[in-house]
């Protein structure tokens, strides 16, 4: 149906939108509100390192998300977990087993969190980046959706092209994100 083409399932208004960083965040929340989009960022990312990376990519991103009005969610930086999780794939390439574990692990336990505070779906700005695999990304979010037999869904969408890639840049040039070199 062309009339909902980029339109989340299922007619879902409200969003679940796991971010990873400021710079990749501000085209795609910027988007969902032109599109009446109720949009809320989650930030799960325990992968990121060391703690104080860590903590100037979540408030850049939540100075930003708040400051559009989005609500924005501090989950736990959960750095064991994951140092667990990825335990015999330290030196596996990008874009490797290591990258779907651990797109997996934060899709899950953002699929869990919209399936405890009633969101109908979410999505990730892993899936705007030109060093992820946006198939690679969008597997890990449809997995994550499984266990909750479509009351949660992904919103898998082309949120690569080149005007998105564009505007993501002129926001983070506007708003002169930090951006870990």
């Amino acid at each position: 149906n062309s009339a909902n083409a980029g339109m989340p399932p299922c007619g879902a208004r409200k969003v679940l939108l796991h971010s990873c960083c400021a710079p990749c965040s501000g085209a795609m929340m910027e988007e969902m509100l032109e599109k009446g989009l109720e949009v809320t960022v989650f930030f799960y990312n325990p992968n990121i390192h060391p703690k104080l990376e860590y903590e100037i990519r979540k408030e850049e991103n939540k100075r930003y998300a708040l400051a559009r009005g989005v609500p924005f969610v501090d989950c736990d930086y959960d750095q064991k977990s994951w140092f667990d999780r990825m335990a015999g794939l330290e030196y596996d390439p990008e874009r490797g087993l290591r990258c779907s574990a651990c797109f997996d692990m934060r899709m899950e336990v953002t699929a869990a969190y919209a399936a405890a505070h009633g969101f109908p779906c979410f999505t990730t700005t892993n899936a705007t980046s030109r060093w992820k695999d946006v198939q690679q990304v969008n597997t890990s979010g449809i997995r994550a959706e499984e266990p909750y037999e479509g009351t949660v869904r992904y919103w898998a969408y082309n949120w690569q092209t080149d005007g998105m890639t564009l505007r993501k840049y002129h926001i983070s040039a506007e708003q002169r994100f930090y951006k870990q070199e």
